[in-house]
């Protein structure tokens, strides 16, 4: 039996249009900015947070923001390089590599990819809320942390909070910092290149970009390595939940998609009830008609029916009325004048003129 190929235009098999994917990105970002802003938390919180994931790092020796953050400070021409690369690549390479894979990606792939990403940023949002966190660049100076993007501002357009532009500072949370999705996203753009990207260079950059911005975030002192550890365990459990997240808008899809046709099927069925009485009623009006039409035309055939019988009827009477010497004369003309005639036909088909003229004449002389 041969396969029937979906519909274009449904859900399974087709490509998101970019008026509906373009505001739901958009309220899914702004929910985690505004997000960010709502988590602000206590400082004392946060800082008491900062704190004892360093001792902790201290401990583990796992504190390599300390001499990342040592080597920006002393060489310019690493530290505003990731300075840029903090503030910049984490908004333009995310949203390109995601209009790449609406454009070019099978539908499935875009899907799977898009809500992973959506997921991934509402669990960092989770983290920022529970975990309000001082980054390592708002610690005291005795901890020996130089924030770098505050070094280098005048060469860049942020100032010493964060990577907002200056003066704009307190349009951010400086201290979510746990996880960070800075790196968060950056395995997401990573792992989409390795696997969708065609050339060798894609396929590098697949591997060199994440671990960039691992360097970066914890030498511009802006997140601890724990920091970015979180980051990409929220991205491994924003995996794992992509597909049961598509299973169930799916049902939900198709739970109201039944619940419309059915209101559909309703509306058409009464549409129809009614159309129907409507052409009943028109029938047994026509149908009544036609029945009084008829019962005229038989009730007149009848009558002149009637008439006809009756007529025949009186001219019977009146033929018996006759003389019987006379019924007898005109029932012998009759007869001789027919077997006249027939004679003559049969002469004139025979080509016997003479002889039908003969048999006429004999035949009248009788009749006389």
């Amino acid at each position: 039996m041969p396969q029937t190929a979906p519909r274009a235009g449904t859900w399974q098999g087709s490509r998101p249009r970019w008026w509906s994917e373009l505001p739901l990105i958009a309220v899914v970002y702004a929910a985690y900015s505004a997000g960010r802003l709502l988590a602000r938390g206590d400082v004392s919180t946060a800082v008491d947070h900062g704190l004892a994931l360093l001792h902790f790092e201290q401990r583990l020796n796992l504190d390599f923001e300390t001499p990342l953050n040592d080597l920006f400070t002393a060489n310019a021409w690493i530290g505003v390089p990731a300075d840029f690369a903090y503030a910049s690549l984490h908004y333009v390479v995310t949203p390109a590599i995601l209009a790449w894979l609406w454009k070019r990606r099978r539908a499935a792939d875009y899907r799977l990819l898009r809500t992973w990403l959506l997921i991934s940023t509402l669990i960092g949002l989770i983290g920022f809320t529970l975990m309000p966190t001082c980054p390592p660049r708002l610690l005291e100076a005795s901890h020996g942390f130089v924030d770098t993007m505050a070094q280098y501002s005048s060469y860049g357009w942020w100032g010493g909070e964060a990577s907002a532009p200056r003066g704009l500072g307190g349009l951010t949370n400086q201290y979510a910092a746990m996880p960070s999705l800075h790196v968060g996203w950056a395995l997401w753009c990573g792992v989409v290149l390795w696997r969708h990207g065609r050339s060798v260079w894609a396929k590098a950059i697949g591997v060199l970009y994440p671990l960039s911005i691992a360097v970066v975030v914890m030498g511009t002192a802006n997140h601890y390595f724990l920091d970015a550890a979180a980051g990409v365990a929220v991205m491994g459990v924003g995996l794992l939940l992509a597909r049961p997240a598509l299973r169930l808008a799916g049902l939900i899809r198709a739970r109201f998609g039944a619940a419309r046709r059915l209101d559909e099927a309703a509306g058409t069925t009464a549409g129809t009830t009614a159309a129907a009485a409507g052409n009943g009623t028109t029938t047994a009006g026509t149908a009544a008609a036609g029945t009084a039409s008829a019962t005229a035309a038989n009730g007149a055939s009848n009558l002149n029916v009637a008439s006809n019988v009756s007529d025949k009827c009186e001219t019977a009477a009146r033929e018996r009325e006759r003389i019987p010497r006379q019924q007898g004369r005109d029932a012998d003309g009759s007869r001789s004048g027919d077997s006249g005639g027939r004679e003559a036909g049969a002469a004139a088909r025979s080509g016997r003129g003479g002889e039908t003229a003969t048999a006429g004449e004999g035949a009248a002389a009788a009749a006389r």
